[in-house]
């Protein structure tokens, strides 16, 4: 007599998708979107830095007060960022085993995350609005 795994599963928990983490597929679903997004962004991003690349603060300080550009400058930062957590998480998550050390980083993570993504839109907006840091 074979018996599955799902066997032993409540109908709730069949329900609601989670698996042995318990957040279901979210942030897998987090990490492909904010992959995806970051491709063109990426690819723009290259351009934009090699065509600026040598420029002095002025002229970029011009580029990123167009509109367009510190939107899409914007939008790769907090792309990437969101990435970056995630995968840090996956990692912490993975390799440290204990629960005090790993909340302790997760939380930092997020933090570290967060504070430098707070830094950076503000950035990007000051020189956005007022052309100069």
């Amino acid at each position: 007599m074979s018996t599955s795994k799902s066997q032993f599963r409540t109908p709730l928990s069949r329900a609601r998708g989670l698996g042995a983490s318990h957040h279901g597929v979210g942030h897998f679903i987090s990490e492909r979107v904010s992959g995806l997004a970051l491709v063109p962004l990426f690819i723009w991003g290259a351009f934009a830095g090699i065509r600026l690349a040598g420029s002095d603060f002025d002229t970029v300080a011009a580029w990123v007060a167009i509109p367009i550009n510190a939107v899409l400058l914007s939008l790769l930062f907090i792309a990437l960022l969101v990435h970056l957590k995630n995968a840090i998480q996956v990692v912490i998550e993975d390799y440290v085993e204990a629960f005090a050390p790993k909340a302790a980083l997760v939380i930092g993570n997020l933090f570290v995350c967060m504070l430098a993504g707070a830094a950076g839109i503000v950035s990007i907006l000051k020189i956005a609005f007022t052309g100069a840091l």
